[in-house]
């Protein structure tokens, strides 16, 4: 069973991406065979007690392009259907002073 142990693929390639209250991590990695897949990781802390909650999934690329239909149709209906706003997300990055901000603009096209 340890043999698909995600700790024994090699990370190709790794996006992070803050938003808000959450972290998402797009990781591409490779199969013993080199055909790469990526994770998707969403990390949330939680306030009760600090621990940070953690989401995966696995996409291959043999689903790349139905998943990115998928995403884009979705996020479509949203946009045609309620109006979204653009939010500006700060963070006060650790290796400044705490008194310096960082604005993050996050946004996507499919």
């Amino acid at each position: 069973m340890g043999d698909f142990d995600s700790r024994d693929r090699e990370e190709v390639y790794s996006k992070k991406v803050r938003a808000g209250k959450r972290t998402y991590f797009f990781d591409v990695k490779a199969t013993r065979s080199n055909d790469y897949y990526v994770t998707i990781t969403e990390s949330k802390k939680r306030l009760e007690d600090g621990v940070f909650v953690k989401h995966k999934i696995f996409l291959y690329k043999e689903d790349f392009e139905k998943f990115a239909e998928g995403l884009k149709e979705t996020t479509e209906y949203i946009k045609a259907n309620q109006e979204v706003a653009e939010k500006r997300y700060e963070f006060v990055d650790s290796n400044e002073s705490s008194t310096s901000k960082i604005t993050d603009d996050i946004s996507f096209e499919l």
